[in-house]
């Protein structure tokens, strides 16, 4: 295994694999006996970066939530597994009510939310400290300062180490950056966006805004990164839910655009020649890439997690010319 540094402030600072885990399904359409074996088989390969949400996986039964991070705290103290394995978790996505969605009654990001969201938790994972901590989606109906502050508020109480946020549009995150910056407090380091080696279309209308994707890591957030060395991109959905390599799972609309049947050829042609699947070769185009990008990847078996796991030394083997006929422009 090999790892990279997320946060800048020494304080806060965490060295996480290169490859993270992500366990929305664990303990509820996965269920705990295997879950547990994706775990241990992580952890024995030297991963240390878990990734859950308190609204996983809510769609499953009507409810609200939580039942991947109950899982990963009876995970935790079975194993007695400490600080040295890093968990992140996500706020403001959860249904207030079950039988309801973050689209329509999400619980936002309040101060009173924020904190009483990431008690409970801190509580269902068995954890003193939140090692980062994510506003999972925007909230409009909340003054930006207030968020910022409440984040701030948790880090210095000792009770979150690192701040991240997903799905929101990048001018929103730099706003929130410089309230903090302003204000003396901790800003959001870690950026959680939907990112693979095919390109969607970004004019698409998402579930979070009527003019396009927010959840997509495009040209902005990628240029944004490469501006500020302090900022991870931590890549959900890199294998696109097995859309690579099954047929009963095929790429999602937005994908269907004339540039994509050019780079999953270059990707079927790489993974010729390296003799690795296709998945190997995204995970390990983004492990290697020249920017701070940490592949976020679930694994519904042993068999898969064995499969993602071997894209960190293919990562070494990729040559220039290949990196740069997946870096083309198509």
């Amino acid at each position: 295994m090999k790892y990279r540094t997320i946060g800048a402030d020494p304080a806060h600072r965490r060295e996480v694999s290169v490859l993270a885990l992500g366990a929305m399904l664990f303990g509820s359409l996965t269920d705990e006996k295997t879950s547990f074996a994706v775990l241990d088989r992580y952890v024995e390969a030297g991963g240390n970066f878990i990734d859950t949400s308190d609204n996983y996986a809510f769609w499953t039964d009507g409810g609200q939530g939580g039942q991947s991070e109950e899982l990963l705290g009876r995970w935790r103290r079975s194993r007695g597994i400490g600080d040295e394995v890093v968990i992140a978790t996500k706020l403001g996505a959860r249904p207030l009510a079950p039988g309801t969605h973050y689209t329509d009654n999400p619980e936002g990001l309040s101060a009173k939310v924020i904190r009483e969201a990431a008690d409970r938790s801190r509580e269902r994972l068995g954890m003193d400290k939140l090692d980062l901590l994510y506003a999972h989606i925007d909230d409009f109906t909340v003054a930006q300062r207030e968020t910022v502050e409440a984040f701030g508020a948790l880090v210095a109480e000792g009770t979150v180490g690192l701040l991240g946020v997903s799905n929101q549009a990048m001018w929103r995150v730099e706003r929130a950056r410089a309230l903090a910056a302003a204000a003396g407090l901790p800003g959001y380091e870690v950026l959680q966006y939907q990112h693979s080696h095919l390109r969607p279309r970004f004019d698409v209308p998402s579930e979070f805004s009527p003019y396009g994707s927010l959840g997509h890591a495009g040209a902005e957030l990628l240029g944004y990164l490469r501006a500020e060395p302090e900022l991870t991109l931590v890549a959900y959905s890199p294998l696109l839910a097995g859309a690579y390599v099954r047929e009963d799972k095929p790429l999602p609309p937005d994908y269907d655009h004339p540039g994509t049947p050019a780079r999953l050829a270059v990707l079927r042609e790489v993974a010729r020649e390296t003799g690795a699947t296709v998945n190997q070769v995204v995970l390990a185009w983004q492990i290697g890439a020249d920017l701070p990008i940490v592949p976020l990847a679930g694994a519904s078996s042993v068999a898969q997690l064995e499969e993602n796991l071997a894209a960190v030394e293919l990562e070494l083997e990729l040559t220039a010319d290949q990196r740069a006929r997946l870096n083309a422009v198509h």
